[in-house]
């Protein structure tokens, strides 16, 4: 209970630094963030009115706080373009960010992991010498490129896939979870997953090959094959959930990280989530907005940073029994 006190206080201190980081780094930018409602036609009274109704009138630090007691009740302050509650728009685009990220998370770890233990069983042969670069060309090949071929390829060519969006034009839908659970909205979620799931596929195949390099020449598999058992048995009975260890934490840690990596696939798939919320917020100035979708990727990469250090004392309690000794 110690250990995990001690990881919970780590990251919510990490999580103060960001908040306090993105607070002042937003508020120090060159130019007014409300430029484009100032003009001309508003004499100074108008424009101090302006200042105070989104609270920029008072000083840094008190701003600060005021901002800190906001956050406690679950206030991220009110949008400078839309009028509306911070808060408000980020949970609306929240669900998709989520389901393409956990979308192309399982896609690509399930395919890494099955990759990465036949690869290993194939050690040696033409086949791994042929995979593994293609694996490390699809994990250094940036993003934006990959989705950029598919989309050329896929969508504009073959016209297999939508070009971008959530919903076809003229789509009508009563909530925004039928909206969700359609065949259209599947439809245009499908050509994202496959770029984002090819460009995380590469860490668990590898991650998942190297520790079954490992674990195959354990005293258990030796074991497992003087009994007898079957070549793919000994792999994925024996070998593969030993070496998965490394591999589930990763997962927990891949889904924070590819929140904040979705920024890109979203822009170029036009995906209504936070990452294409942040871009449009950043280049409008929009300074509440935009704060509010950085500080909501670093709280769920907080917090799946905390998970993964759980699952990590779980599965293997060596690392806190050595701790504690």
């Amino acid at each position: 209970m110690k250990l995990v006190l001690e990881r919970f206080l780590h990251n919510a201190l990490a999580l103060l630094a960001v908040i306090t980081i993105l607070f002042f780094m937003f508020r120090l930018m060159p130019g007014s963030p409300l430029a484009a409602f100032i003009n001309d036609n508003l004499n100074e009274d108008q424009q101090q009115a302006m200042l105070a109704q989104f609270g920029l009138d008072k000083p840094m630090w008190q701003q600060y706080l005021i901002y800190l007691a906001n956050l406690a009740h679950g206030e991220m302050g009110l949008s400078f373009f839309q009028r509306r509650p911070v808060t408000e728009i980020l949970l609306e685009v929240l669900p998709n960010s989520l389901i393409l990220t956990l979308s192309s998370l399982i896609v690509a770890y399930v395919f890494g992991v099955l990759a990465g233990a036949w690869l290993a069983w194939k050690r040696g042969s033409w086949i791994e010498r042929a995979a593994v670069p293609v694996v490390l060309a699809t994990r250094a090949a940036p993003e934006f490129w990959i989705g950029m071929v598919l989309l050329a390829l896929l969508s504009f060519k073959l016209g297999w896939f939508p070009s971008g969006g959530a919903s076809s034009p003229g789509e009508a839908y009563t909530s925004n979870w039928q909206r969700i659970f359609s065949l259209d909205y599947l439809h245009h979620l499908a050509l994202p997953v496959i770029t984002l799931a090819l460009y995380l596929q590469g860490l668990p195949l590898l991650l998942m090959r190297s520790n079954m390099l490992e674990v195959m020449h354990e005293e258990f598999v030796t074991m497992a094959r003087m009994k007898g058992l079957s070549e793919w048995r000994i792999v994925i009975g024996h070998a593969a959930r030993n070496a998965l260890l490394p591999v589930v934490t990763a997962f927990a840690l891949g889904v924070g990280l590819s929140m904040g990596g979705n920024v890109v696939i979203e822009t170029v798939f036009s995906w209504p989530g936070i990452g294409r919320m942040l871009v449009q917020a950043v280049s409008v100035h929009d300074y509440p907005l935009a704060q509010g979708a950085f500080l909501m990727i670093a709280a769920i990469l907080a917090i799946m940073n905390f998970v993964a250090d759980l699952l990590y004392m779980t599965l293997d309690p060596r690392v806190s029994h050595g701790r504690a000794g």
